[in-house]
């Protein structure tokens, strides 16, 4: 008798966490994702401006002098390697008129 109570609570309070999770997930779906993929869009645009004030001479298009360059590259390393893949990739006229 006192398992079968026991093992009732933890699926109610299993459904009952599933439910609130789904509840939450819902909220923030409604609310903020759209918001939050607006400020993804606004960051990577802004990251691909620092990026090419930075490291624009690997472009063609020298901005900062190499000095600058070089005391923020160990920073901005690890993402260097993927804007000048997003950036020498070819784009066709759809995908530049699918982000407005």
């Amino acid at each position: 008798m006192y398992l079968e109570t026991r093992d009732l609570l933890k699926d109610f309070q299993r459904t009952f966490g599933r439910l609130k999770n789904a509840l939450k997930e819902l909220a923030y779906g409604a609310t903020l994702y759209e918001l939050e993929i607006e400020l993804r869009r606004e960051r990577k645009a802004l990251e691909d401006m620092l990026f090419l004030m930075i490291f624009g001479d690997m472009m063609g298009l020298p901005f900062f002098p190499p000095y600058f360059s070089l005391r923020l590259l160990p920073f901005l390393l690890p993402r260097l390697e993927s804007w000048k893949r997003s950036m020498l990739r070819e784009k066709d006229i759809t995908e530049v008129l699918a982000k407005d």
